[in-house]
């Protein structure tokens, strides 16, 4: 007995899970085979648009949305390791480090300043999360639009979990293993292993004695 091979997907079937994929995208990384004949020349070209237009370089296995933006001037470069994805509505500007299995979701801000932002491996960062590395003064004799903008840089260590609309400012670093709970404003360094939260972010426990 024969069987009849399943039918291609429809135009607007792959545009709907393009759109999927775009908001969810760690479900790129599991896509069946007869997926990735349309997936990967999809994910193919935008990355290589990105890096024809702007100073980005990108993995071959990594995924980004179409709808995220990413903007790298030179000398404010953004790399992106392997496995890594940037989901729909991302704004990324450099400088900027991603490591490898890195999710960045939806409605997250990143901007590098001058200092730039450090992102290692197997990290989290929920939607909606906000990093700026960079600040303005608080002169008084100056209004808030003529403030001198310094930069520090943040860096985040490998598998850290940062919780949905977390707020980091600059000259942070975070230790490896970190996990901060949603809603945070992370004003300090974290140590390695900490359980932090709240507003401003405090040491609420450590995941090794859980």
């Amino acid at each position: 007995m024969t069987t009849n091979p399943q039918p291609l997907a429809s135009p607007e079937q792959i545009a709907q899970h393009q759109r999927r994929l775009s908001w969810m995208p760690w479900l790129y990384f599991r896509l069946k085979a007869k997926q990735r004949q349309w997936a990967e020349p999809w994910q193919a070209e935008i990355r290589a648009r990105l890096m024809a237009l702007e100073t980005i370089e990108l993995a071959d296995s990594c995924f980004v949305a179409p709808e995220a933006q990413l903007f790298a001037e030179p000398g404010r470069s953004i790399r992106i390791g392997e496995r890594s994805f940037i989901a729909a509505t991302a704004f990324l500007h450099g400088p900027l480090t991603i490591g490898n299995d890195v999710g960045i979701n939806h409605g997250c801000s990143l901007d590098g300043g001058r200092g730039g932002i450090h992102i290692g491996d197997g990290c989290r960062i929920a939607s909606g999360v906000a990093i700026y590395a960079f600040n303005h003064g608080l002169d008084a004799s100056r209004p808030i639009r003529q403030q001198p903008v310094t930069s520090q840089g943040v860096v985040i260590g490998h598998d850290v979990w940062i919780g949905s609309r977390v707020c980091i400012r600059d000259g942070v670093t975070i230790g490896d293993h970190v996990v901060i709970g949603m809603g945070s404003v992370v004003t300090r360094d974290l140590p390695a292993w900490s359980i932090a939260a709240g507003n401003p972010a405090r040491v609420i426990g450590d995941r090794r004695e859980r």
